[in-house]
């Protein structure tokens, strides 16, 4: 006897068993809560089994909903790849992609890779954890995230990295301060204005320390912020300088940002793409994956060495 549930029961059911939320996951499938119960109860109704925990305040899986979850997952994954075959799919195809990626990574670079998704792919949910390079690490390795975008990894065991571009770390300031008419500046030149730092909890700021543990003159911060971003808003807001990543940079063309190469020494983080070893791509996450490699292809952004 054929079971009494559909594709759509599937979809949402998939949903909450990815938001443990009902009123986030009818959102996502643009369904008022009381039809994503139905669809819900409907399923478990034609299974004979309770696949969530409900209360007031909370969604959970039953021990037999994570399992099915696991195959709902997988079979719509496949469903997902046999439709990649057929032409002019792509704007109907439906699912849920995460990335996690460090912020400084994000703004500029990430961007650009998302909308060339969305408008090939309008109806995929791309969640974004942006988050310290040691929580991007986790998250891609408890497989909270498809992928991540990170400068760390490469010494896992348990992960993939995957080297994208090597960057060098520049000056940021305005373009009305002394710096920005300089072709490149040394550290110890940052130390006669007011320095903006990252705060010691940041991957970045242990990667400088590193690099500049020999250097007796290094610029001593007046203000420490946790993100290379919030870094870029205190520049552009006039209250100093900062040390940042090129990749955190915007183009040339921004009306208030400029980015002048730092030397003595020169300092680069190669940053790439990390996966959980043994783990494969759902066919969105590995469209966002092919989109990503493509885009910095195509980028004309200067590499480290130019």
């Amino acid at each position: 006897m054929a079971l009494n549930f559909d594709l759509n029961d599937l979809l949402a059911f998939r949903a909450v068993a990815e938001l443990q939320n009902f009123r986030k996951a009818a959102e996502s499938i643009n369904l008022s809560q009381p039809a994503f119960s139905r669809r819900i109860e409907k399923l478990e109704d034609a299974l004979g089994v309770r696949l969530l925990d409900r209360t007031t305040r909370s969604v959970t899986l039953t021990a037999v909903g994570r399992d099915f979850a696991r195959k709902v997952n997988d079979l719509l994954d496949d469903l997902d790849a046999t439709l990649l075959g057929i032409r002019g799919v792509s704007a109907t195809r439906m699912g849920a992609v995460s990335i996690a990626c460090v912020p400084s990574a994000v703004y500029y670079f990430l961007s650009k890779v998302i909308r060339r998704y969305h408008e090939v792919y309008p109806k995929i949910r791309v969640r974004i954890l942006d988050a310290s390079a040691n929580e991007v690490l986790e998250a891609v390795s408890r497989g909270q995230a498809d992928f991540g975008l990170n400068f760390i990894g490469s010494q896992e065991p348990d992960i993939d990295f995957q080297p994208l571009l090597e960057e060098r770390f520049v000056a940021a300031c305005r373009r009305d301060h002394p710096l920005a008419r300089e072709r490149s500046v040394a550290w110890s030149d940052l130390r006669r204005y007011d320095f903006i730092s990252v705060s010691q909890s940041s991957g970045n700021r242990v990667l400088l320390d590193q690099a500049l543990a020999s250097l007796r003159e290094r610029p001593q911060s007046i203000y420490e912020v946790q993100h290379v971003t919030t870094t870029l808003g205190l520049v552009e807001a006039g209250l100093g300088v900062a040390a940042v990543p090129s990749m955190a940079m915007p183009d040339e063309d921004h009306p208030l940002l400029v980015s002048v190469p730092l030397s003595d020494p020169v300092v680069k983080r190669t940053v790439g793409v990390i996966r959980r070893k043994g783990r494969s791509l759902s066919p969105a996450a590995q469209q966002l994956h092919a989109f990503l490699m493509e885009m910095e292809r195509m980028s004309d952004r200067p590499t480290a060495g130019d």
